[in-house]
């Protein structure tokens, strides 16, 4: 009998950059499997078909990553019935809610200051290299609740892009999963249909110019060169993704096992 496979690509009019991250590769010949981990957006501006396709998913845990000043401007999650909901804040690399109010007033003397002259792409891997060695406490967590019962889970932020982004890198590692494979998934963020929705309520001219959307791209790129970025802290600081997983998230060899058990194939 032909195992149904979901599809990666439903149409969900108000969450963005969802994805089914099941079939990528393992160094060892398996695959993660198809139904246990998805990624998405934020949940807020699900519609009442997009909730009901997301209970659809027979989801244990939502993990959202935003932070108090991300569920202010945004939202709360739509409620999925009999769904674990876990907020997890990381650390956003537009630093919330001060930086969308110089977005949406058009300060554009302080949006050049901050974001021009690579200075927003610097921005992003410093964010992408401090969220994965300080935030060791949060992806712990997350791979403890993945191995013991929080199957199947979706992991979301604002865009479903940087902090949810290494949050799935983080536990794809964990799974053995090909470090192409894992930056492949990654970039597919890029997408159009995939980016975030930048609301803006200013009335300044200057907050749509395209000087503006330029100075904001590195923000809204998913790039390799900030994944790489994470992935260069963990073997400076650890050496390696073995001892990261051991020594840095405290995930022994066999909560690993149980976590390869849960979502590969």
């Amino acid at each position: 009998m032909t195992q149904q496979v979901p599809s990666t690509e439903p149409e969900l009019a108000g969450v963005r950059n969802f994805r089914d991250v099941g079939g990528l590769p393992t160094v060892d010949g398996r695959r993660v499997r198809y139904g246990v981990l998805f990624r998405s957006g934020h949940l807020a501006h699900a519609t009442e078909e997009d909730a009901a396709f997301l209970a659809g998913l027979g989801l244990h845990t939502v993990f959202d990553f935003r932070n108090a000043a991300d569920q202010r401007l945004e939202g709360p999650d739509v409620a999925l019935p009999g769904v674990r909901n876990v907020n997890l804040p990381l650390s956003d690399p537009a630093d919330g809610a001060e930086f969308w109010r110089m977005v949406r007033d058009g300060d554009l003397d302080q949006l050049r200051g901050i974001l021009a002259d690579g200075k927003g792409a610097a921005r992003m891997i410093a964010s992408y290299r401090r969220i994965v060695t300080e935030r060791t406490a949060e992806h712990s967590r997350v791979l403890r609740a993945l191995a013991e019962d929080s199957v199947p889970a979706l992991m979301h932020c604002a865009a479903g892009k940087d902090r949810a982004g290494l949050s799935i890198a983080v536990t794809l590692l964990a799974l053995g999963v090909e470090r192409e494979a894992i930056v492949e998934d990654y970039l597919k963020s890029n997408a159009t249909h995939r980016r975030y929705k930048v609301r803006r309520s200013g009335a300044a001219e200057s907050a749509y110019s395209p000087e503006v959307m330029e100075l904001l791209s590195p923000l809204f790129d998913a790039r390799a060169e900030y994944l790489t970025a994470a992935f260069e802290a963990i073997e400076e600081t650890w050496g390696g993704v073995d001892a990261y997983l051991e020594r840095g998230l405290g995930v022994t060899p066999q909560l690993r096992d149980r976590l390869r058990a849960r979502l590969l194939d």
